[in-house]
């Protein structure tokens, strides 16, 4: 009998390694003759960095990084030798198209490690306060070692900035109308910000954002209106937090060049439309999430070589069917 144990995180609880090892070690211990293949999930949140690189024998660094309300927390990079990324996803993010150096590693980076709803207790999360300056360091140290690409996954996040924290982080400069400098702009200072400068920003590489969320930036399913409550946001607070969503998206589409109706491009409202700012910032592209991933595990073999598969996540409900793993 050869089993799939294919579980993704149980989240406040158990990873996704930990549960696939959790029913791993009760099944040898009555089948000690079965095979067991562990797979562990990803959907871009907690673990996507570790899942993805372990899976490829890359390396796994750990870095101190501010996390959503600016306490140090340790964060993952992932770093896979390009010959190590599995051909079909070499295709996917295109590396000979864009003329991406082989010999340069891919680095793996998840938001949630950074700016996730699952560092903060629940009397913590407020998304006028959060921010995902974290992130942006990130990515600024994956660059700094030389990555290209960068892959990015983007669920489970506490945040509702745009992205703006992490732009800070990559040296964007957020300024009031006598020019002096916001370090860390979250939405509750965002009134005081007239204009944004880009001309100290730190280059990046191409950034690859998995996400299968189709949500815009704006609107009744944009990433405030959607998501918002789940972070802590108020319901009466929704209108006054998505005018000043609009208002930064425009001043950041102005800073950068780049016009307004990228806030309609499905995918932007994702993770607090930070999808939206590294779009805008720095031409990131989305990527389908689970489409990628179950590539990169090489799932549909696996599957197929499977007598019985095992799977579940900590609460499985309408929203596992849609587009998730064990869905």
């Amino acid at each position: 009998m050869r089993v799939l144990i294919a579980f993704d995180k149980f989240k406040d609880a158990l990873s996704a390694a930990e549960a696939c090892a959790a029913a791993a070690a009760a099944l040898r211990t009555k089948h000690p003759d079965w095979q067991l293949d562990l797979c562990p999930l990803t959907d871009g949140g907690e673990g996507f960095c570790e899942t993805l690189t372990r899976a490829v024998h890359g390396e796994l660094t750990t870095q101190s990084v501010s996390g959503p309300r600016g306490e140090q927390v340790n964060a993952p990079i992932g770093f896979i030798a390009a010959k190590n990324v599995p051909g079909s996803i070499r295709s996917r993010l295109a590396f000979e198209d864009r003329d991406f150096k082989l010999e340069n590693a891919l680095a793996v980076i998840d938001l949630p490690s950074a700016s996730g709803l699952a560092l903060l207790a629940p009397v913590r999360r407020d998304p006028w306060h959060t921010t995902t300056y974290g992130t942006g360091e990130l990515l600024r140290l994956a660059a700094a070692a030389g990555a290209n690409p960068i892959l990015l996954g983007i669920g489970g996040s506490a945040t509702n900035d745009l992205g703006l924290g992490a732009l800070a982080a990559l040296g964007y400069r957020f300024l009031d109308a006598t020019d002096t400098l916001i370090e860390r702009p979250t939405p509750a200072t965002w009134g005081e910000i007239q204009h944004i400068d880009r001309s100290s920003a730190s280059p990046l590489p191409q950034i690859f954002i998995a996400c299968d969320v189709t949500h815009p930036l704006l609107g009744p399913r944009g990433a405030t209106a959607t998501f918002g409550p789940q972070k802590g946001l108020r319901r009466a607070d929704v209108p006054r937090l998505e005018g000043q969503v609009a208002r930064m998206a425009a001043l950041l589409c102005a800073a950068c060049g780049q016009p307004l109706s990228s806030a309609e491009t499905p995918g932007t409202g994702a993770a607090g439309g930070i999808a939206f700012g590294l779009m805008v910032a720095s031409g990131a592209k989305l990527v389908p999430g689970y489409d990628l991933v179950s590539a990169w595990l090489d799932l549909p073999a696996r599957l197929a070589a499977a007598d019985l598969v095992l799977t579940g996540e900590g609460r499985f409900d309408a929203t596992s069917l849609g587009g998730k793993g064990p869905g």
